[in-house]
């Protein structure tokens, strides 16, 4: 098999006619074939479908051109996100036959860019569980060492992507779930702003925390993704009425100038890092000031605070989702998934009130920490990835996190590659921008990116 390529890589090989959607697909389906056994990324394989719309890709791209530079490009989809004609399980027992009419808009958006679908990817179910070992389909792994935890609940998208065997996928992150796996598996992993994709067509998890964003191996490949499925859409409460952008037309920018706001209190005293990772997060820190950002602390709220407020809102919500399920087909959930849930039977009305009321007044302080910073450095994960045969300490790496409090808030936030810890798993950074600056917020990334290159595929 040849090295893996990503999707700015193979769109300017397509657009060069150096490569066809045709030899894409399959070298990808061979590393499938090679990886999927050990790494089960994979949850419903697509290939003969795929290949035919390569064929008709490639046919098209020959006569007139690419669409985009996503024309013919094979994309995964985390499987709780509709593609028409297939089954939406939520790698539930309880969705089995849930076969969907219509693509999610997101979906939509890339099938008409030109993008090509090989497969359905693993999820904890329902995107609240964890790596459950009681289900129909096996818990992804992480590609760095299967032994070890790939991050949730977007876990078959994050190695699917780390391993090369997708050029990129689609993840949600309702909690962190883009940015989890992204750190454990040394990925790039954007949560956008809250409105800036619609979630139409994606099983919600919590509709006012739930966001779909990219997963891809380079900054530039991420921007180029989300470029695509940007876009107000009416079908979606939530969706924002922001015009379409190119969010690759900064990643040139460079750090000089950057004003950086260090959030150490996240990973220093509210959720002490691990000594390597702190250490890799105060090294960025340094490398960002090389680089010519002014780099200043900031304090905000107590992740304790982020964390009790979106706890919240995420258990009404999903209780109110769950609660016939959970009610009349209770054993249908994994162990794992059941016990998340139940927990929401216990959050009253008053408590959703008071959480959404606190929530405004943290978007505040954060909105506040921006009036003097472009972007706020912090963790992502607070330790690298655990063994995924370890119940209890599965359990500990949710909470161990800094990921959160841009789902309460909603501003774009990115975990970013940085390097890797004495054990040979990734370590990474969070970059967090202001809201509807998902372009700066790349840009900065990219910078990032240049200064630290990283190894783009698992080994």
């Amino acid at each position: 098999m040849s090295a893996p390529l990503g999707l700015a890589e193979a769109a300017r090989a397509i657009a060069a006619k150096q490569l066809s959607p045709v030899e894409l697909l399959a070298d990808c389906k061979a590393r499938c074939d090679a990886l999927q056994p050990t790494i089960n990324a994979i949850l419903l394989p697509l290939w003969d479908k795929a290949a035919v719309a390569a064929k008709a890709a490639e046919a098209e791209i020959a006569a007139s051109g690419p669409r985009s530079p996503l024309h013919g490009v094979p994309v995964g989809l985390k499987d709780i996100i509709d593609l028409a004609g297939e089954v939406t399980t939520c790698h539930s027992k309880i969705l089995l036959e849930n076969r969907r009419a219509e693509d999610a808009a997101a979906v939509a958006k890339l099938r008409a860019a030109g993008a090509i679908f090989p497969a359905k990817l693993a999820t904890h179910e329902f995107a609240i569980g964890g790596p459950a070992f009681d289900l129909p389909f096996p818990p992804a792994r992480n590609p760095w060492n299967t032994a070890h935890h790939p991050g949730g609940s977007s876990s078959g998208s994050g190695a699917a992507v780390a391993s090369g065997m997708l050029p990129v996928a689609l993840g949600t992150d309702t909690g962190g779930s883009v940015r989890h796996p992204a750190s454990h598996c040394g990925i790039v992993g954007l949560k956008p702003t809250y409105g800036l994709v619609s979630r139409r067509g994606v099983f919600p998890l919590a509709f006012t925390l739930d966001h779909v964003g990219p997963m891809t191996r380079s900054v530039e490949d991420c921007a180029l993704l989300l470029s695509a499925i940007a876009g107000h859409d009416a079908g979606d409460p939530g969706s924002a009425d922001h015009p379409a952008e190119d969010f690759s037309r900064l990643l040139g920018a460079g750090l000089r100038g950057l004003r950086v706001g260090f959030v150490r209190h996240f990973f220093e005293e509210d959720q002490p890092a691990e000594a390597e990772m702190g250490a890799a997060i105060h090294a960025a820190a340094r490398v960002f000031a090389s680089e010519g950002a002014v780099v200043r602390d900031v304090v905000l709220p107590s992740l304790g605070e982020f964390a009790g407020v979106n706890r919240t809102i995420l258990l009404s919500e999903a209780g109110a989702i769950h609660e016939p399920w959970l009610r009349e087909r209770p054993g249908d959930y994994a162990r794992i998934t059941r016990r998340r849930l139940l927990p929401s039977a216990f959050v009253s009305g008053p408590d959703y009130v008071q959480a959404q009321r606190r929530r405004r007044e943290l978007i505040a302080a954060v909105e506040s920490a921006f009036a003097e910073v472009d972007v706020l450095l912090t963790a992502s994960s607070m330790e690298t990835a655990c063994r995924i045969d370890d119940p209890e300490a599965v359990e500990r790496t949710y909470p161990r996190q800094a990921r959160t409090p841009f789902n309460v808030t909603g501003h774009p936030a990115v975990s970013l590659p940085a390097g890797l810890s004495s054990a040979g798993l990734p370590m990474a950074i969070q970059l967090v921008g202001r809201y509807f600056g998902d372009a700066a917020l790349l840009g900065a990334a990219a910078g990032w990116e240049r200064a630290v290159p990283w190894q783009k595929v698992a080994s």
